[in-house]
C-alpha cells in the first residue's frame, strides 16, 4: 500500500501519541488486524479507500495484533478484525468483523465534525464559563437547525437535568436515535444522568458526609453521597462509597451499590487505572 498522510502503522510505543493525542484534533479509526485473518484482508483495503476519500477528516491507524500483543491486551481484543474509533482521547465506537461499507460510513459520519458541532463547542464553552442557561439556549437553537446531531441532543438533555429540569431533560433525550445508544460518549453522558437523578432532592454534600460519619450503615445516604462526590469530580471517593454499600448490604436497593459502580465505570471509561482497580475490588467483593 502506497504511503498516505491519512494512514499509518501504529505500535505500543507510539499509540498514545499517534492515536489518543491525535484524536483530540481528528477522529482516529484503529484497525486491529493480523496477516492470517482473511476478513482483515477484506476490510483493510476498504478502510484505506475511505481514509483517502475522507481526505483527513479521520485518520486510519493499523495495529498488527500478532506483533503488538500487549497493545491488543490493553484494549481487550478478542476477535479480528476489531476496529475502534477514538475521539478526544477516548474510545467512542467499535465493531468486530468485516462490515459493509455503509455501516462503516455511518459510524464515521456520526463522529466526524459537522457544522453544528461548532455550535456545540460554543455552548460547552459557555457552560465552562458558568453560563449554563446561555449554553442551554445555544444548544436548543442549534438543535432546531440540526435535529439529527445526537450530541447536541445528549448535551442539551444533560444540562437540563443538571439544572433540575429533569422532566424537560428526559423529554429531550427521547429524541436520541437508536444509533446514539451505541455511542460511548453519549452512553457516558446518560450514565452521568443516573447520578444526577440519584442526587436530586438529596441533602448537600457536607450534610451527607455528616450523616454517613454518624451512621455508616445508612446505605441510602452512602448512595447519595457517592452521587454528590461523582458530580463534584471526586471520583475515587464516589466509588469507595458505592463499594461500601456492596460490602455492607448487597441486597440494598436491588443491588444499587453494584449498579452505581457499573454506571460509573461507563462514565469514567473502561481503561483508566482507577476503573481497573475498582473493577477488581468489586469482583473480589461479589465472588
Amino acid at each position: 500500500m502506497a504511503a498516505s498522510p491519512f494512514i499509518a502503522d501504529v505500535t505500543e510505543d507510539d499509540f498514545d501519541q499517534a492515536v489518543l493525542a491525535r484524536s483530540h484534533k481528528v477522529p482516529v479509526l484503529v484497525d486491529f488486524w493480523a496477516e492470517w485473518c482473511a476478513p482483515c484482508r477484506t476490510l483493510m483495503p476498504l478502510l484505506a479507500r475511505l481514509a483517502e476519500e475522507y481526505r483527513g477528516r479521520f485518520f486510519l491507524a493499523k495495529v498488527d495484533s500478532d506483533e503488538q500483543q500487549r497493545l491488543s491486551g490493553r484494549f481487550g481484543i478478542r476477535g479480528l478484525p476489531t476496529v475502534k474509533l477514538f475521539k478526544n482521547g477516548v474510545e467512542v465506537a467499535q465493531f468486530v468483523g468485516a462490515q459493509p461499507e455503509r455501516t462503516i460510513r455511518e459510524l464515521l459520519d456520526a463522529h466526524i465534525d459537522r457544522p453544528s458541532d461548532a455550535l456545540l463547542r460554543a455552548a460547552l464553552d459557555l457552560e465552562g464559563a458558568g453560563d449554563r442557561e446561555g449554553a442551554i439556549a445555544r444548544l436548543a437553537a442549534a438543535r432546531e437547525d440540526d435535529p439529527a446531531n445526537d450530541r447536541l441532543t445528549a448535551h442539551l438533555g444533560r444540562l437540563l437535568c443538571e439544572q433540575g429540569r429533569i422532566a424537560d431533560g428526559e423529554a429531550v433525550l427521547k429524541g436520541l436515535s437508536a444509533r446514539a445508544l451505541g455511542d460511548t460518549e453519549i452512553s457516558a453522558l446518560l450514565a452521568r444522568l443516573e447520578f444526577v437523578r440519584m442526587a436530586a432532592g438529596a441533602p448537600p454534600l457536607s450534610e451527607l458526609e455528616k450523616t454517613v460519619d454518624a451512621d455508616p450503615r445508612n446505605m441510602g445516604a452512602r448512595l447519595a453521597l457517592g452521587a454528590r462526590y461523582l458530580l463534584a469530580g471526586r471520583h475515587e471517593q464516589a466509588l469507595e462509597q458505592w463499594l461500601a454499600v456492596v460490602r455492607t448490604d448487597r441486597r440494598f436497593g436491588d443491588d444499587a451499590g453494584r449498579k452505581a459502580l457499573v454506571a460509573a465505570f461507563t462514565l469514567l471509561g473502561g481503561t483508566s487505572e482507577l476503573v481497573r482497580r475498582y473493577r477488581a475490588l468489586l469482583a473480589a467483593t461479589i465472588t
